[in-house]
Formats: C-alpha cells, sequence, structure tokens
C-alpha cells in the first residue's frame, strides 16, 4: 500500500498500512483494569526523579525549581494528550511505535521505537542504581552491585507473569509513593502554620525572599537543570503503552490523561514550593532526597528510612514500568521486522517475554555499572536516559501533528478527544525539547559527552535501519498480500 503521509520528509519507506499493524496486538489479555491505569498514569508521573533528583536540583537551581517542573509539566502534559488523541484514534499496545508507522512510515516507526527502548534502557539503569544506592541505607557494607541484581530478577520474575500482575504491582507501588507525597504535603503545611522553628530557622514564605528569591543563582542555572526535569517527567507516556490491554481503553485513557496535569502541580510544583518553604533551599544537597533532609531536621524519628524505603519503590516502580513498555514497543517492532525475532515471542499468558528479557539484559549492564563505578553509574544513565526521552517525547508530537495534517486534508476524521492547540502546542513542545537538548551542552562534561555521542546514536541508527530494511519490506509486502480481516 503506499505511503499514508510524508510530512517529514519520509518518502522511500516501505509500504504499511493499518491492515499490517494487527499482528501486533494479537495475543494480548485485557488484563488492566480502570483502577490500575489510573495508577499507572500517576505512577509514570512520579518517579526517581523527584524523590531522589530533587535534592541535586534545588542545590544547583533554588526555588527556581518549581517554575522549571511547572513549565516541563506543561510540555509533559501536552506529549501525552497528544498521544492520548492517538489512542482515541486507535488503541494499540505498539503505542506511538504503531502510530508512527500509520502515519509516517516504518523508518519513523524504526527510530521511534528504539529511541524509547534506549531511554528505558538507560532509565533503567539508573533507576538500579538508585535501588542499590537506598538499599545501603539500610546495609551500609553491602557491594552496590547486589541489591541492584536482586531488585532486577524480582522485577523480571514479575513481568513474565502475567499482565495482571504486573498492573496489581504497579498499583501498589504507585498507591504507596502517592500516600508519602500526601503526608509530606501535610506535615509541612502543619509546619508552616504552626510556624516551628526547624534546625534554628523559622519556616515561612521569608525563606525564599531572603535567600535570594526564586532564581537565587539567575536564569541559567534554572535551564541547566531542564534535562534532568524532563528525566523526571518520564513515564507519563506510558498509560497510552497500556491502551491494547484495558478493557474499555476509549474509557479509561482518557481520564488517566486528565488527570496528569494536577497531577504535576500539585506533586511536583506543590512539593518544591513546600520544600523551599520549610527550610531554605540550601540545606538540600545532591544524593540526598530532599523530603529524608525534611524529616530528618524534623527530628521524626526513623523518617531517613522511611523516606528510603519510598524511594526504593520509586525506583523499583521505574523498573517495572520500563520491562512492560518496552516489552510491548519490542514486539511492535519485531513483527514489522525492524526488531530481532525473538522479540516477538509472547507467551500464553499475553507476556511478550523476548522483549522483557532484552531489556533486562540491558538492565543488567547496569548492575555492571555498578560494581566497576558505583559513584558515576546514576549520572551516566541519566545523560542517555534523557536523550532517549527527547527523541520519543519529539516523534509522539511529530505523528500527532502528521495525524492532525491528515485529518485536515479530509483524509481521516481526528478523534473529538484531541490535544489543545494543536499545530501550535506541537511546534511549542518541539522548540522546548530543542531547547533541552541543546542546553545539554552548557552542563558539563557529561552534558557534553552526550551531545558528542549524538553522531554516534545516528550512526548506529541509520546502520541498523539499513541492516533491517530488506525484512521489514519482505514482512510489509506480505500483509499487504494477506485478505484483510481487522476492520482496520
Amino acid at each position: 500500500m503506499s505511503q499514508l503521509s510524508d510530512p517529514v520528509g519520509l518518502a522511500g519507506d516501505p509500504p504499511s498500512a493499518p491492515r499490517g499493524l494487527a499482528p501486533e496486538d494479537s495475543g494480548y489479555h485485557k488484563g488492566l483494569k480502570g483502577r490500575q491505569v489510573q495508577m499507572i498514569a500517576i505512577g509514570g508521573a512520579i518517579g526517581t526523579g523527584l524523590f531522589l533528583g530533587a535534592g541535586s536540583r534545588l542545590h544547583d537551581a533554588g526555588p527556581a525549581l518549581a517554575v522549571v517542573y511547572a513549565v516541563a509539566g506543561v510540555i509533559a502534559f501536552f506529549v501525552v494528550r497528544a498521544m492520548g488523541e492517538l489512542v482515541m484514534h486507535r488503541p494499540s499496545s505498539g503505542s506511538f511505535v504503531s502510530y508512527s508507522r500509520e502515519f509516517l512510515g516504518e523508518k519513523a516507526a524504526f527510530f521511534a521505537g528504539w529511541m524509547y527502548f534506549l531511554n528505558w534502557a538507560t532509565a533503567g539503569v539508573a533507576d538500579v542504581t538508585a535501588v542499590a544506592k537506598y538499599t545501603q541505607f539500610f546495609w551500609p557494607d553491602l557491594q552496590q552491585w547486589i541489591p541492584a541484581l536482586i531488585a532486577l530478577f524480582v522485577i523480571l520474575a514479575v513481568n513474565l507473569v502475567s499482565v495482571k500482575l504486573f498492573g496489581e504491582l504497579e498499583f501498589w507501588f504507585a498507591a504507596i509513593k502517592v500516600l508519602a507525597l500526601v503526608v509530606f504535603m501535610v506535615v509541612a503545611i502543619v509546619v508552616l502554620v504552626l510556624r516551628n522553628p526547624i534546625d534554628g530557622v523559622v519556616p515561612g514564605p521569608s525563606l525564599v525572599t531572603d535567600n535570594g528569591g526564586i532564581f537565587p543563582m539567575g536564569v541559567l542555572p534554572a535551564l541547566l537543570i531542564l534535562q534532568g526535569v524532563v528525566f523526571a517527567y518520564s513515564g507519563v507516556e506510558m498509560v497510552g503503552v497500556t491502551a491494547g490491554e484495558t478493557a474499555n481503553p476509549r474509557k479509561i485513557i482518557p481520564k488517566a490523561v486528565n488527570s496528569v496535569a494536577w497531577r504535576i502541580g500539585i506533586f511536583y510544583v506543590g512539593s518544591v514550593i513546600l520544600l523551599v518553604m520549610v527550610l531554605p533551599w540550601t540545606a538540600y544537597k545532591s544524593g540526598e532526597s530532599p523530603f529524608v533532609t525534611f524529616f530528618t531536621k524534623l527530628g521524626v524519628p526513623a523518617a531517613g528510612g522511611i523516606m528510603d524505603v519510598i524511594v526504593l519503590t520509586a525506583a523499583l516502580s521505574s523498573v517495572n514500568s520500563g520491562l512492560y513498555s518496552t516489552g510491548r514497543i519490542l514486539r511492535s517492532l519485531s513483527v514489522a521486522g525492524s526488531a530481532p525475532k525473538f522479540t516477538a515471542l509472547m507467551s500464553k499468558s499475553g507476556v511478550p517475554y523476548g522483549g522483557v528479557l532484552l531489556t533486562s539484559a540491558v538492565y543488567a549492564l547496569g548492575v555492571v555499572l555498578n560494581l566497576l563505578v558505583p559513584g558515576e553509574a546514576f549520572e551516566v544513565a541519566l545523560e542517555f536516559s534523557a536523550l532517549g526521552i527527547i527523541g520519543m517525547w519529539s516523534m509522539i508530537v511529530i505523528c500527532h501533528l502528521a495525524m492532525t495534517r491528515k485529518a485536515g486534508r479530509g483524509e481521516m476524521e481526528r478523534p473529538a478527544y484531541r490535544l489543545p492547540g494543536a499545530p501550535y502546542t506541537n511546534y511549542v513542545t518541539l522548540g522546548f525539547l530543542l531547547l533541552v537538548l541543546t542546553m545539554s551542552w552548557f552542563g558539563g562534561t557529561s552534558g557534553r559527552i552526550l551531545i558528542y555521542s549524538l553522531p554516534v546514536l545516528a550512526l548506529v541508527l541509520v546502520g541498523g535501519w539499513f541492516a533491517v530494511r530488506g525484512r521489514v519490506r519482505r514482512v510489509a509486502e506480505a500483509s499487504a498480500a494477506e485478505p484483510s480481516g481487522d476492520g482496520a
């Protein structure tokens, strides 16, 4: 079948059409319930980027972190809302890879899928590192790689059993994270109302105004933390991946997507505002959760240990989500010929175990990093994960833009559930992501290494495409020759 659209110059791809997409959604079980999808949406928006990373960002930029969280949160909402509209068009476990294939061609789907894999693979390395770091709170003499390996095995076992077990585990992981943040916010508000001194300091808005204001270090440090903030929001788009395994996606997904905005506003922006009003922003430091800092200085018994358990939960949740989502994305790539054949393997319980095992193998590299360079493992993984996020979010927005242009030509009808302000919000989002990538250059040695790695990554992707394009064409031609029975 001919190319459906070519808004970004991808003409010449192998033929692709919705008819050829049927195999990627076959075999899945509708095992996710509404409450689980809602919590997966929450869990995707709350992770180690907030619980662990906010400490170093407060140290670097002060109260400006709340502003950066708010701006990046709007962009994250645009991305997930665009994802939601694509889901309403056609729910699929292949998610934006499937939509990229439909609206942009297989070449775009190849890029989108492997950038998503890069995002979650490297994020998983960061998260198993976080697990290792926070386990050392209880067992300081334990080598960092041991808890990382144990965590990986446990989460892998859960993901290989069934989507129902994954959903239930993620539900409780997310519930614990939300409960922890609610408890913090309630305690912080009580502290502000009572104005009892903490560590010799009286809480209140004056802690912001008397310590340099909202931008105590200037605007540049606020821009330099953009990359880490984007990493914190990684996962909000995962709600789209659940569509193929949700009983009533067109009803459940919009509710989950719409809740992302206020959750970001309350949990991210609200938490940072409270943090800088209960303690001076200079009290927070890199390598320590700001919530641990607050409760420790408050003198709550065992507060540090309790918060460390919460951070462990957030890290385990992210590893759990990464194995789940990449397994589905890799299967979508594989059925089209863009990923190794074994990643399309599906168990009787509806788990694409081939893709899950491939991702877990990369996570195992994180265990090795924790063995060789335990001090740098988290930051190294963070940089490359941010690159994957930028690429993956960009593809979601570009894919949505292609769909709106197709609708504008009268070739299809957009769903009633839409991204507000499109296509202008698409352009704003893409401009923001370009800014984040540009600011990486000014973010020190690790950021420059990331920029230098771009040509290498581009060569790998181009080389990978040339290696698989023959198989992709054969798969597409065989699919186009089959009678259409999927009703697409």
